[in-house]
């Protein structure tokens, strides 16, 4: 009866299992894998959600790509980047989850392939599956810093490939994407007709010292490429559901990807009014939205630095972005075992370097979203089960 693209093992896994006995005996969990900011006592303004109550919300004015106010929105919060995309290569979407949706439908039959990162966020298999479509991997080498081993993609591209998809900064690497490799991507996705699509939610959350704005896919280069941004990084308002997708490169190709998405958006209409009439106000309110977002995670980067001395067990490949951070410890245990006995024993949650796909063990991965104090302990019990 039921789709082989739905066929997973829903079982809950034994991590799953021993983190629901503690939650049920309230044993206090100090949750390091946190990475909603609405859960992390990030503070909210106090009036945030009245533009959602704006008159122009009562009327249903159905436009496949999102109300134009909207993207103008968007293209002018890309223009206070230094990037020039003009509204009408902007589509609006419920969330990047469903961008991705969106470009899979347009790029890919059945059984196409996309290329991933890896290291890289799981949520990519999921998506791809739902829309018949395989992942392959390329690799990340880390060497002081992250770099894609090119060679490797190369190597990885297959005559059913149709998109390589980059994560600027990474997720959970932290890296931005080399202005070499960034180059480099272009012109091998130009030579192979592939799509570029650039996934830059965590764009505006740089540790870099410079005030260079980070940079961006979203120009029109030798191919065709796809830059997704929303409201649930850009702003840290993942409850109110609005994404975007920047169109750019070659002319003739972007018409009709534009084209081709017209039917796509006009099929699903999935935006909500009050949000996209709220968009204009939220993006104008976005640097105070992210101010303690960047404040949250910066205190926690800075408290995670101060406890990997040199004697550390574990060491920091440092991040230049984003809300997480990877520590390198030692491969003493399996990860699966370090995180079990982590929750088992000592009552702190953190993701395994497998469950982003590392190729090797041993790494952690640390959400910096959650409150100073219990970032700070949870730390310390880590580190502190490393020893023995």
């Amino acid at each position: 009866m039921f789709s082989t693209r739905t066929r997973w093992d829903l079982r809950p896994n034994r991590l799953s299992r021993l983190l629901a006995r503690k939650r049920a005996a309230r044993a206090g969990v100090l949750d390091l894998t946190e990475s909603n900011p609405t859960r992390a006592e990030i503070p909210y303004p106090e009036d945030l959600l009245a533009p959602l109550a704006q008159p122009g919300g009562r009327r249903y004015d159905p436009a496949p790509f999102g109300l134009l106010s909207a993207r103008e929105a968007v293209a002018a919060d890309y223009a206070r980047r230094g990037i020039e995309i003009a509204p009408d290569r902007v589509v609006l979407t419920a969330s990047t989850s469903e961008a991705y949706g969106f470009l899979f439908k347009l790029l890919c039959d059945p059984g196409d392939e996309i290329l991933v990162p890896r290291p890289g966020y799981p949520l990519f298999e999921y998506l791809a599956t739902l829309e018949s479509v395989q992942v392959r991997g390329y690799p990340l080498e880390h060497h002081g810093s992250w770099h894609i081993d090119l060679d490797a993609l190369r190597r990885a591209i297959s005559t059913r490939a149709r998109a390589i998809i980059v994560v600027s900064p990474g997720n959970p690497t932290g890296a931005y994407l080399a202005p070499e490799d960034r180059a480099a991507l272009e012109t091998l996705a130009a030579e192979r007709n592939l799509a570029l699509v650039s996934d830059e939610v965590f764009a505006d959350f740089s540790f870099r010292v410079e005030d260079e704005p980070p940079p961006s896919a979203a120009h029109d280069g030798p191919a065709l490429a796809f830059t997704l941004g929303g409201l649930s990084k850009s702003c840290g308002l993942p409850q109110l559901k609005l994404a975007w997708i920047a169109l750019t490169g070659p002319e003739d190709q972007r018409r009709e990807a534009l084209a081709r998405l017209e039917v796509v958006a006009d099929t699903y209409l999935s935006v909500s009014t009050p949000v996209q009439v709220a968009t204009p106000t939220l993006l104008a309110r976005r640097e105070a939205l992210q101010a303690p977002l960047r404040e949250r995670t910066r205190t926690n980067l800075e408290t995670l630095r101060s406890c990997l001395g040199s004697s550390s067990p574990a060491s920091l490949l440092e991040p230049e972005g984003g809300w997480s951070a990877v520590l390198r410890v030692p491969a003493t245990l399996p990860e699966e075992e370090r995180v079990f006995r982590l929750l088992e024993q000592r009552d702190v949650l953190v993701h395994p370097g497998y469950f982003f796909d590392f190729p090797r063990e041993a790494y952690l991965v640390l959400s910096l979203l959650p409150p100073p104090a219990t970032f700070s302990e949870g730390v310390d019990r880590v580190l502190a089960d490393l020893v023995l």
